[in-house]
């Protein structure tokens, strides 16, 4: 299909938790092999959108909707967390997994999945003793080698210095080539350099949808989310 078809359909998806809405009919289309950012305040119902993605949280009202690429549509909503996963909706694991002994194919696509990520040279080491940025690299690893079709990241760049950051830019325009990627993140330089589409989340609602340069210039996303005149810093 064409870069520019939808992947996954968020459909009014509405969140209610105990009486309060951390999400009202929220809509956004993913456009296959972009890197889609939802930025916005905290507690702008970031985290509960993916949680909803991956099946961790019900939504209330609404529904999200997988268009595989060579596959009929999946109805995410309602299906349990691991069956997510084996549709292709990548994640990060929360939980270190232990793995039995991979055939031959399969350390290649290690192999390859570890250069594409920058750590075939660390391939022997430890995942303990890598540092901060490199961990976060191998989270991303740990997913590809799953060969999804699309992959969620929550804030990858947190704790990150500035080079760290604009590799994990790179890393990302690197493996859109196969997948598409989804990604929450506060830090407006990572936006920028990475991002195709950004929606913007405020108090549980999209304030906008657009290319990063036409949402860090929008006045209200400026007023509400990055401090007016932060945007063009």
């Amino acid at each position: 299909m064409a870069g520019n078809s939808t992947v996954l359909d968020i459909k009014d998806i509405s969140v209610c938790f105990d009486g309060f809405y951390a999400l009202t009919e929220v809509n956004a289309a993913v456009k296959r092999h972009s890197i889609h950012f939802f930025i916005g305040p905290n507690g702008a119902g970031k985290t509960t959108l993916l949680d909803i993605i991956c099946g961790k949280t019900k939504p209330t009202a609404g529904s999200v909707i997988f268009h595989p690429e060579s596959r009929a549509d999946v109805r995410l909503t309602g299906m349990p967390e691991y069956k997510i996963v084996r549709e292709g909706v990548g994640r990060k694991f929360q939980v270190p997994s232990v793995f039995g002994r991979p055939t031959a194919d399969e350390l290649a696509q290690i192999d390859r999945v570890l250069d594409k990520v920058g750590l075939l040279d660390k391939a022997q080491t430890r995942a303990g003793s890598l540092a901060h940025g490199q961990k976060q690299w191998l989270e991303i690893g740990m997913q590809l080698v799953q060969q999804p079709e699309i992959i969620m990241l929550d804030e990858p760049a947190a704790g990150m210095g500035k080079p760290e950051t604009f590799k994990t830019g790179e890393i990302l325009r690197e493996i859109q080539k196969g997948c598409t990627i989804i990604v929450i993140e506060h830090d407006m330089d990572f936006v920028r350099q990475a991002a195709d589409i950004v929606t913007v989340l405020h108090e549980g609602k999209v304030l906008t949808e657009d290319t990063v340069d036409e949402v860090l210039a929008d006045a209200t996303v400026q007023a509400v989310y990055l401090g007016r005149g932060k945007a063009a810093s």
